[in-house]
C-alpha cells in the first residue's frame, strides 16, 4: 500500500491503548499492508500499528536475514497465552532512531492471534530467539508499553536517549518484573565469572 511516518518517542500516541480489531475488514487489511511496507522501507524487523498513528491491536514481524526469502507474520489481536524463562535483549525500535540498549524478556512464549485473513493460529517461540524477544517487544506496543519500560540499567540507558536527542526515561513508567530480575542478576553473574575465567586462562 503506502510507507508511513513512522511516530517518535515523546509522541503521546505510543502510551495509548490499542482497540481491539472486530473484523478483519478491508481497511484492517490495508493497514497491514502499510505496516509491512513501511517495516521493510525502515529496515526493521516488526513494526506495530501504533508507531504509524494507528492504535489497533496490530503488528507485523520478519525475522528472515540476509539472502534468506521474507517470511511477513501478522498478529491481529494478539494474545501471550504462555511465557517462561529469561533472557537478556539488546534492542532498539524503530519509534528510537540509532538508540540500543539492554531490556528484560522472557526467553520462551507462545501467542495466539488472528492472520491477516482472520483465520486463529498459535505461535512458540523459544530459546531467547529473535522471534520470542519481537513478538514481546511488538506486542508491548500494543498497550502503549515501551522496551525502555524493561530497561537493565536506567542510567546506561538515559544516556543513549541523551546521544540520540530523545526525551529521558518515563520513570513511573519502569515495569517491575521481580521474577525476571531474579533470573537476569544470575545470567549476570554467570556472565561475569566466564569473563573471568576467560581472563585466567588468557
Amino acid at each position: 500500500m503506502s510507507i508511513k511516518k513512522v511516530v517518535k518517542y515523546g509522541e503521546a500516541s505510543l502510551r495509548q491503548p490499542s482497540k481491539e480489531v472486530h473484523k478483519v475488514s478491508q481497511k484492517v487489511k490495508n493497514l497491514v499492508a502499510d505496516l509491512l511496507d513501511t517495516m521493510y522501507a525502515q529496515n526493521g524487523v516488526g513494526l506495530a500499528a501504533p508507531q504509524i498513528g494507528e492504535n489497533y491491536r496490530v503488528f507485523v514481524i520478519d525475522t528472515s536475514t540476509g539472502d534468506e526469502p521474507l517470511n511477513p507474520i501478522v498478529f491481529i489481536n494478539p494474545k501471550i497465552i504462555k511465557k517462561s524463562g529469561a533472557v537478556i535483549s539488546h534492542e532498539g525500535c524503530l519509534s528510537f532512531p540509532e538508540a540500543f540498549t539492554d531490556v528484560r524478556r522472557y526467553a520462551n512464549v507462545m501467542v495466539k492471534a488472528l492472520d491477516r485473513n482472520g483465520r486463529s493460529f498459535v505461535l512458540e517461540a523459544k530459546d531467547g530467539s529473535l522471534l520470542a524477544r519481537a513478538i514481546q517487544h511488538e506486542f508491548d506496543h500494543l498497550d502503549g508499553i515501551l522496551f525502555i519500560d524493561h530497561v537493565i540499567n536506567r542510567f546506561e540507558a538515559e544516556e543513549v536517549l541523551k546521544k540520540c536527542n530523545l526525551p529521558s526515561i518515563e520513570l513511573d513508567k519502569i515495569i517491575e518484573e521481580p521474577e525476571l530480575e531474579k533470573e537476569i542478576e544470575i545470567i549476570l553473574e554467570e556472565k561475569i565469572k566466564s569473563e573471568a575465567n576467560k581472563k585466567e586462562s588468557d
